[in-house]
């Protein structure tokens, strides 16, 4: 299979995934309009809006492959490096901040709160696991000048 022909299958599955994402958030929608509860209300809107990054995510992916290929380069990463350490720094004590409330309550949590708290604890690992991987690549581009 060619370089083209792999981008081909990706944009392609990037485009087929978009309309699912698309079902996601249409369901997200009708659920809450179905309800009044705010639990479900709000873990319809976090899903709801994930969707939506999702979506956006995967357009960029097959538009950056149907145009004119983005590229950062070592200069830009260091250009905003540090404040990106800096966020990273953040990023670290919102999750030992939640760790630390959701270990303080043990077994006395309430069921709705500890699913809430698992869930902001979840994100602010995603957090870190993008900002981990963004690390990575500016090490690739260290090594691998254009």
């Amino acid at each position: 299979m060619t370089t083209k022909d792999q981008q081909q299958e990706i944009i392609a599955k990037m485009r087929q995934w978009q309309k699912i994402e698309k079902e996601s958030i249409a369901s997200a929608d009708q659920v809450m309009q179905k309800t009044d509860n705010p639990i479900i209300q709000l873990v319809m809107e976090i899903i709801q809006r994930d969707s939506q990054m999702h979506y956006k995510v995967q357009d960029w992916i097959a538009d950056s492959l149907e145009s004119e290929t983005v590229y950062l380069n070592p200069e830009e990463f260091a250009a905003v490096w540090v404040m990106i350490e800096h966020h990273m720094e953040i990023e670290k004590k919102m999750a030992e901040a939640v760790e630390k409330v959701l270990s303080s309550l043990g077994d006395r949590a309430i069921p709705i709160q500890k699913y809430l708290l698992n869930y902001l604890a979840d994100e602010e690992n995603k957090h870190a696991h993008l900002l981990s991987n963004l690390e990575e690549v500016k090490k690739w581009m260290t090594g691998h000048p254009y």
